[in-house]
Parts: C-alpha cells; sequence; structure tokens
C-alpha cells in the first residue's frame, strides 16, 4: 500500500506541474487582450530623419601677410563684420625689434620708428561673424597661422543615407533642432545636396547642405543637429497606427473590430509612413475601430511566427 500511495502521489504532483507549465505558457487558450485604436482624418507626410552638424557654409581664415607680431585685436567671437573692416594690427619681425629697442629709450625715439614704420592691418574680406579667434596680442605669427576664422552664415550639414538620398531634392523644407537646444526648431531648406559620398560608420552617406530661413543666435559651429527633411506632406488623409498594421501573404490587413466586438481581418490599401503613422488609401472609414493584441508576455507565442496580426516593419521611418 505505501508504493501505491507512493506511486499516486508522484503522478498526482507530476499532473499539477504539468497543468501549471500549461497554464504559464499560454497553452490554456486564455483570451488574448486588445488595445483599440481609431482610424482618423489628420496630416501625415514622408520624412526622412537624419543628424548631422551645424558647419560655416563659407569659411575663411584670416592669415597675416608677413611673419612679425599681432600689437591689437579689434574683435573677438561673435562679432558681425563687414568686407574692409580692419579687423588686428600686426608688426613685421624688423618693425617689433625697432620699435622694442626704442621703447626702451622711450620719447622722441619711440615716436621716430612707430611712425617710421606703421603698423600692418588684416582686413576682412568678406561680410561675416567672426567664429575663431586664435591669438592674443604680443602672439608671434607666420603666414601660415590662421589668426581669425570668418564665418559668412552658419548651416547644417545633413548626413542621408544613400538609400534616402533619392527622395531629397534641392528646395524641399526642413526642420532642424539641436542637442543643446531641444525644444527650438528651425524652419529651412534643403540648399545643396553632395555630387561625392562618404563612408561614415561602414554606411555610405551623402552630406546634404540645409539652410535655415534664420540662423538663431544660439547656433554654433560644430553643434550636433537633428534634421527632418519634409519630402511630402499632404492634409486630411485618413491614418492609423502602424503597429496596428500586418503585412502576410494577402497584403496590408487589419483587425477590425466588428459589432460583436469581435476582430475581422481586413485587407487595406497603403500610402504614406511616417513617425509611426500610415495612411490608408481604402479599405478603412474614419472612426473604425481596430485591434492590437497586447503582448503580455505569457500567452502571446501562439506559434514561432506569433499572432498572424502583429505589425512588421515596412520601411517605416
Amino acid at each position: 500500500m505505501n508504493n501505491r500511495k507512493k506511486i499516486v502521489i508522484l503522478v498526482a504532483m507530476a499532473a499539477a506541474l504539468l497543468a501549471s507549465l500549461w497554464l504559464f505558457f499560454g497553452l490554456g487558450g486564455s483570451p488574448e487582450k486588445f488595445e483599440e485604436v481609431k482610424a482618423e482624418v489628420g496630416r501625415i507626410g514622408h520624412v526622412i530623419s537624419t543628424v548631422g552638424t551645424v558647419n560655416p557654409q563659407n569659411r575663411l581664415e584670416i592669415k597675416p601677410p608677413i611673419q612679425g607680431r599681432i600689437e591689437r585685436i579689434l574683435v573677438r567671437e561673435g562679432d558681425e563684420v563687414k568686407s574692409g573692416d580692419i579687423l588686428a594690427f600686426m608688426s613685421s619681425t624688423d618693425r617689433a625689434t625697432l620699435v622694442d629697442a626704442a621703447r626702451i629709450k622711450g620719447g622722441e625715439e619711440l615716436r621716430y620708428w612707430q611712425n617710421a614704420y606703421k603698423e600692418t592691418p588684416l582686413v576682412a574680406p568678406i561680410d561675416g561673424t567672426i567664429i575663431v579667434r586664435n591669438v592674443e596680442p604680443g602672439q608671434t605669427v607666420s603666414p601660415s597661422d590662421a589668426v581669425l576664422v570668418i564665418s559668412d552664415r552658419l548651416i547644417v550639414q545633413a548626413d542621408v543615407d544613400e538609400t534616402d538620398i533619392g527622395d531629397v531634392s534641392v528646395g524641399q523644407n526642413a526642420v532642424v533642432g539641436l542637442d543643446a537646444y531641444p525644444d527650438v526648431k528651425v524652419k529651412a531648406i534643403v540648399d545643396h545636396i553632395s555630387y561625392e559620398s562618404q563612408i561614415l560608420n561602414n554606411v555610405t552617406i551623402y552630406k546634404v547642405d540645409i539652410l535655415p530661413e534664420e540662423v538663431p543666435e544660439i547656433f554654433r559651429s560644430g553643434m550636433s543637429a537633428n534634421v527632418e527633411i519634409i519630402v511630402s506632406n499632404k492634409e486630411g488623409a485618413l491614418t492609423v497606427p502602424s503597429r496596428a498594421i500586418s503585412q502576410d501573404d494577402e497584403g496590408a490587413t487589419v483587425l477590425l473590430k466588428d459589432s460583436s466586438g469581435k476582430g475581422e481581418k481586413t485587407s487595406i490599401e497603403i500610402g504614406l509612413q511616417s513617425n509611426g503613422l500610415t495612411e490608408i488609401v481604402s479599405g478603412l472609414e474614419k472612426g473604425a475601430v481596430l485591434l492590437i493584441p497586447i503582448d503580455t508576455g505569457i500567452h502571446s507565442k501562439k506559434s514561432p511566427s506569433g499572432s498572424p496580426f502583429m505589425p512588421t516593419r515596412r520601411g517605416a521611418r
């Protein structure tokens, strides 16, 4: 009897364990939960999102024509200058030597040599902004040294993947944001598309110049930027969340809630995709309620491929 009791107990324990596993892994047929979303009318567009850097459109280094010493600098970083403005004065090596010797004697001797050998001015060749000041008065410089750097205006150079470059054209609208100022959005346009590719992190990209309509004062050369290039924009489009759409052999489908509250697999035709939304060209009406299976982590694995109504990624950006 003792052996029989032990066998009965072991069988009961095994049955309980199997039942627990059966329930835990969703084999018990528990009802699947769904999230409800509606088809709504709104605006949708095809947007290419990428990153870039704030750079000068034209970066011009101001270098001294002769070797010598910087005597005075009249500008600092951020100053606006006009073509022909004097930016700094310098002395040639000979003048610096003579003036320094005369300074020891002082008086008439110093004034004589200062008048006999005039300082050499450094002049702005273009209108722009001083973005770099590399030297201070008293420093020795040579013709290869960039004393100052002028930018005529700041732009954003965006890195666009080669798979997207075919959708980009000059004149398209864009929106620029800065990592340093995430709440600031700047309207811009596509100004130029590079003809030569570059390799960035093993990806082929093309540099695209994005020209802000107005350059904010907060822009600084070298800042990291986020860029959205608006390829197309459509008002009054019927849209649903992209995650409500599934792709299978029949094409794009959704789970449409019927009058009984159950889901009916419905074929649709889709259009633009952007920011998690997809345009519905046909197959649904405004206000239609769609069901999206909720992944509870317990009952979601009905098959190796998952629920047939789980949305799949289809080139959305």
